[in-house]
């Protein structure tokens, strides 16, 4: 049965997901761009330099980071009042658990977004080090950091198995839009559940070296894939890859079902694409 009590829920979750939509989509951008040019592929810190310097710069990261704590206040809520009935079983709590730690970790990057919009963000240099240095300096970081990349790489194993196996398709509306970009959506979340997963990788051999700098975030997965043969036009691939994603979170803000505030009547395109 529909709870419309969460109704205001769904516009705090569009946000978020439209301010995730941005950010990938510059990042996607930008990829592209640096796979037909000499200059180097940027991660979301990098990107987010670059928008702020684009006319109307800060008035977009000012929307991508309030966008991002709506984000963490959908997830975390979502998490706690379960409003996509995962239930209370083992597997429930642990998807719950999930929903209020990733909401947790978007708040971090959007404090950073909107330090950014104020000029007082930094600029340059690759957070995701950063964040390596001061847990590895924290007794037992080395593990912290390990298990950080375990857990890192499982999401991005997951994500590629959910573009690859449809299984985000339980959670959105059924619509002429969302069945025409399927294929989209699929390549955009297998491509970033690879380069999440090569993410992953520099930080968990970062923990086993104990050296930070090893450890890199998208930015340096981009570079280890124009590293590769052919890297320029694996380059593309990912930076189109990262729009396709980009165009998933669009997606997800429109479409996404939330079963506590419409019920459990609405076609969603698994049964679309079944029926």
């Amino acid at each position: 049965m529909a709870d419309k009590s969460h109704e205001g829920l769904k516009w705090v979750m569009r946000a978020g997901y439209g301010a995730r939509a941005m950010i990938y989509a510059t990042i996607g951008i930008l990829a592209i761009f640096a796979a037909f040019s000499s200059v180097e592929a940027s991660g979301t810190k990098d990107s987010l330099q670059t928008l702020r310097a684009q006319p109307f710069g800060i008035i977009a990261l000012w929307m991508i980071g309030i966008g991002l704590l709506g984000y963490m206040v959908w997830r975390v809520i979502a998490g706690i009042a379960d409003v996509e009935d995962h239930g209370t079983d083992a597997k429930g709590i642990v998807a719950r658990a999930g929903q209020v730690t990733t909401g947790l970790i978007h708040a971090g990057i959007g404090v950073s977004v909107l330090s950014l919009a104020m000029g007082t963000g930094g600029s340059g240099g690759d957070s995701t080090q950063d964040w390596t240095a001061r847990l590895m300096s924290m007794p037992m970081g080395r593990y912290i950091v390990a298990v950080g990349a375990l857990v890192l790489l499982g999401a991005g194993v997951y994500y590629c198995y959910k573009g690859w196996s449809g299984k985000y398709k339980e959670h959105l509306a059924a619509s002429t839009f969302t069945t025409r970009f399927d294929p989209a959506i699929k390549g955009g979340l297998v491509i970033y559940g690879i380069l999440l997963s090569l993410v992953a990788l520099s930080i968990g051999i970062a923990a086993l070296n104990a050296d930070p700098s090893q450890a890199g975030g998208l930015g340096k997965a981009l570079h280890t894939v124009r590293a590769q043969p052919y890297g320029p036009v694996l380059l593309g691939l990912a930076g189109l890859g990262l729009l396709g994603f980009a165009l998933y979170n669009m997606i997800e803000a429109v479409f996404r079902i939330v079963p506590k505030v419409e019920g459990p009547d609405v076609e969603t395109l698994a049964k679309a694409a079944t029926g």
